[in-house]
């Protein structure tokens, strides 16, 4: 390896090297969401016995319900694209070699998806602005501030752009051959190749 390849290759790990703490950030929130899930469930399932049982109700509970259903959506929304599992209009991508299909998830998320994240970020800042200055209340007799829910979403989406960058110097790095892309390779191909690895150290220990 000469020096220019050397010092790409450097570079290359230094990027991964971000990657990876996004990734890891990503991780943890989504820890968290795993909990609000289970949170927002046991709010909805309450709220439904209160009102059918006593035939009462609670706005406060009714929109923190709304609010951890949209903190979910929110929040899981970087982990999600970590893993690839965002819906897709998958009608020629699934027959795309995998190495068009890196290309097009880098130049998708280089032309569409950090731009897009970028300038909801600039234009909801000031909404989420004035929303804390006022510190905005819920309309709803007994309701919850929604400064807070509105807060959320130029975070969620900074998280998101993070995630889209670090998706980018991934696809850069199988791109260059300084990662392998394990990712395009179906589950039941992936499975037989993890299969073969561990026969072959069983035979060559």
């Amino acid at each position: 390896m000469g020096p220019t390849q050397n010092r790409e290759a450097q570079q290359v790990n230094a990027l991964l090297q971000i990657a990876r703490a996004i990734d890891a950030l990503n991780l943890n929130v989504n820890r968290v969401v795993i909990w609000l899930v289970l949170l927002a469930t046991l709010v909805s399932a309450g709220n439904a016995v209160v009102r059918y049982a006593f035939n009462t109700s609670s706005n406060a509970w009714l929109e923190l319900q709304w609010f951890m259903f949209s903190a979910i959506f929110l929040l899981g929304a970087a982990y999600t694209l970590q893993k690839n599992g965002h819906v897709r209009v998958d009608v020629l991508y699934s027959r795309y070699s995998p190495r068009l299909q890196i290309w097009v998830d880098l130049l998708g998320g280089l032309l569409f998806l950090i731009p897009t994240c970028i300038v909801i970020i600039v234009t909801t800042v000031p909404w989420v602005t004035n929303s804390i200055k006022i510190m905005e209340n819920s309309p709803n007799p007994g309701g919850l501030p929604w400064w807070p829910i509105k807060l959320l979403l130029p975070v969620a989406i900074f998280l998101l752009l993070l995630q889209a960058i670090s998706e980018v110097i991934k696809r850069i790095a199988m791109l260059t051959g300084h990662l392998p892309p394990t990712q395009y390779i179906p589950d039941e191909e992936a499975e037989i190749l993890e299969l073969k690895e561990v026969v072959e150290k069983k035979e060559h220990p």
